[in-house]
């Protein structure tokens, strides 16, 4: 299990985990921006999370605690997901501009 699953998981949705992902950016700075994308690899249910926080040094503190890793500008943070009865792929690209 990975960091970001400790954190993160039991999400089942992407709106579930949305909502635990600003909680926990919350403690670092200010999110600018968050896209979730859900996959199924061999059976095992992922999202890949792509975001930003306001600041270099406030993304390193998530870094450091998830084990996010540098995607072009943004971190990626994958997070293992429960398989949902009937599941499909989803995603959510609110591009949020919180100030």
């Amino acid at each position: 299990m990975n960091n970001a699953s400790k954190y993160l998981s039991p999400c089942t949705d992407v709106r579930s985990l949305e909502s635990k992902m600003l909680t926990l950016c919350s403690e670092f700075g200010s999110l600018s921006q968050l896209d979730i994308f859900t996959m199924i690899d061999s059976g095992k249910r992922q999202a890949v999370c792509l975001l930003r926080l306001d600041s270099p040094a406030h993304e390193q503190g998530l870094i450091s605690k998830l084990g996010a890793v540098r995607f072009g500008d943004d971190l990626c943070v994958i997070v293992d997901m429960g398989m949902q009865p009937g599941a499909c792929i989803e995603s959510s690209m609110s591009g949020l501009a919180l100030v």
